[in-house]
């Protein structure tokens, strides 16, 4: 037994990082491996076994993490081969720790909150919520949860899922698994119609794109997070992408910038299913409309776009039919901006 407690001490370790999140990135494995990792505490508490340190330690930080990593609605956010149904349930998780005496560790609860070793940044202002990627796809000797979706990010407005995260409806090996997992289906931009990360054969990943220059400015009067990545340095010309996000209570900017020469970039936003893009006012301005009434407006600049149909897998198996918005660079910066402040008309 004391040789078996060793190796899962030494494994817990190694795959929950400092900041609490399981080290592949996917907040439904963390949800998984978190429920593991109680079972075994559980399992110790039934036989009067004191419970290691670390797993102590380590519970507290994953229960924290994810409790931060899930959106208004109470669901994880659907990064990297994550989908509803498979983990249990947040709060689930967060009972059955307290039923163990757990409790998530003690951090103050902030409303820019980074992630720092997984990547992630939680960031609420007003009604919105978001979640940003700024992180590496997983680990170097184990990215098969990983999808290109390097700088992608998720958006809940007055407590609902607004922008989405693609998800994950198969693991067979083929193109809709390829698609799945494909820069394009994510919150991002691509560039010459490339991958980011090159995702291939169902769990593998060739030349991975990495971040660069993270930087997440909280000061009195400003807050904004922005980072690079390395995924298109191997195309001609080395282009890199460099993404912005600027968060109010009344709005959500995106400065996108190509860095070096590209034929074709377009960023793309998925909506949730039950989001309507009441219509298009211009080539470079839209407004959409919420399950409740709420309406949202977004202006290009730099850009062009055009909507699209999407498909939104947020189970396994499971594919519904949801709107894209394509937004086609016609410069090397794009600037956009949801503003959700006031109450606009519906068009005719």
């Amino acid at each position: 037994m004391s040789k078996g407690l060793k190796i899962l001490t030494g494994e817990v370790t190694e795959q929950v990082l400092t900041d609490g999140g399981h080290f592949e990135r996917s907040p439904m494995y963390h949800a998984i491996i978190l429920e593991d990792l109680l079972d075994l505490i559980n399992i110790l508490h039934a036989y009067d076994h004191p419970v290691p340190g670390a797993w102590r330690e380590k519970t507290g930080e994953m229960l924290h993490w994810l409790s931060r990593m899930r959106h208004p609605d109470g669901e994880i956010a659907l990064f990297n081969n994550a989908a509803f149904g498979i983990a249990p349930e947040p709060e689930a998780l967060l009972t059955y720790a307290g039923r163990l005496g757990l409790k998530t560790e003690n951090r103050p609860t902030l409303p820019l909150e980074y992630f720092a070793d997984t990547g992630y940044v939680r960031w609420q202002k007003g009604p919105a919520v978001a979640f940003l990627d700024v992180a590496p796809i997983g680990p170097d000797y184990l990215p098969g949860h990983a999808h290109a979706d390097s700088l992608s990010f998720e958006l809940s407005l007055f407590g609902r899922r607004f922008i989405v995260d693609t998800g994950t409806s198969c693991y067979n090996v083929g193109k809709e698994r390829d698609r799945q997992r494909g820069t394009a289906a994510h919150n991002t931009v691509t560039v010459n119609g490339e991958n980011s990360s090159e995702v291939w054969g169902g769990f593998r990943v060739g030349r991975r794109a990495k971040p660069l220059d993270p930087v997440i400015e909280n000061s009195a009067g400003k807050a904004t997070v922005a980072c690079s990545h390395t995924g298109y340095r191997r195309l001609p010309g080395m282009p890199v992408h460099r993404r912005q996000w600027i968060l109010t209570e009344t709005s959500l900017r995106i400065i996108d910038a190509i860095h070096g020469p590209f034929k074709r970039a377009v960023g793309r936003y998925y909506f949730h299913p039950k989001v309507m893009i009441a219509k298009k006012r211009s080539a470079s301005s839209v407004q959409f409309i919420l399950n409740d009434g709420k309406r949202v407006e977004l202006s290009l600049s730099g850009a062009e776009c055009r909507v699209v149909d999407g498909i939104w897998h947020p189970e396994f198996g499971l594919s519904l039919s949801n709107q894209c918005l394509e937004v086609i660079f016609k410069q090397s910066r794009v600037d956009a901006t949801f503003l959700w402040q006031h109450a606009y008309p519906v068009l005719n």
